[in-house]
């Protein structure tokens, strides 16, 4: 069962154990199969120089939604686990409510919808307001997957600092990644 037990733990252990659940928004969603991990000491998390305004969601309880802007373009969301602490939802494999993210995304190509942050929460819908809410009151459910996916890890994408951490975990031989991990 998924509740805030399970979002406190550490961020690597909860990221590698999110690939395979199910995340659902007003019925459009699909399986997660890429995730990373951010801990509070770690140079590349929002949390690094401590609590902030737009980072104070990361300071919440377990199962606290973290949702923020990235380059000024696209929308993220992260899973708080122990405080400071916090799972980037990378990309789903869409299962349903197919049509209503391809109108969102403005796309008929499955493979898109949802690899990639942005393009996640565009087709979820997963907005700003979101963020400092429980995932256990908000919109967004999240449940145990069907199948057990093998997971592969690899270093995170996307970022500047502490690039080497092999935090990022995916669903191995998925074609709704974001990025293919290196062999």
């Amino acid at each position: 069962m998924i509740n805030s037990a399970f979002f406190a733990r550490g961020a690597v252990t909860v990221a590698e154990d999110l690939i395979g659940t199910f995340l659902e928004a007003d019925g459009a969603g699909g399986t997660i199969v890429e995730t990373e991990a951010y801990l509070q000491d770690d140079a590349a998390s929002h949390s690094y120089r401590g609590r902030t305004p737009r980072n104070s969601p990361m300071f919440g309880s377990p199962g606290t939604l973290y949702v923020y802007r990235s380059y000024g373009l696209h929308i993220c969301l992260n899973f708080v686990c122990q405080t400071g602490s916090a799972v980037l939802v990378r990309a789903l494999e869409p299962a349903i409510g197919l049509e209503i993210m391809r109108l969102r995304r403005r796309t008929s190509n499955d493979r898109i919808l949802c690899a990639g942050p942005g393009r996640l929460c565009q087709a979820l819908e997963i907005t700003l307001g979101l963020s400092g809410q429980s995932l256990f009151s908000s919109k967004l459910r999240l449940s145990a997957g069907q199948n057990e996916l093998e997971v592969c890890r690899g270093p995170r994408i996307g970022i500047r600092k502490a690039v080497d951490l092999p935090w990022r975990f995916g669903a191995q031989g998925s074609h709704y990644l974001s990025r293919r991990f290196s062999v």
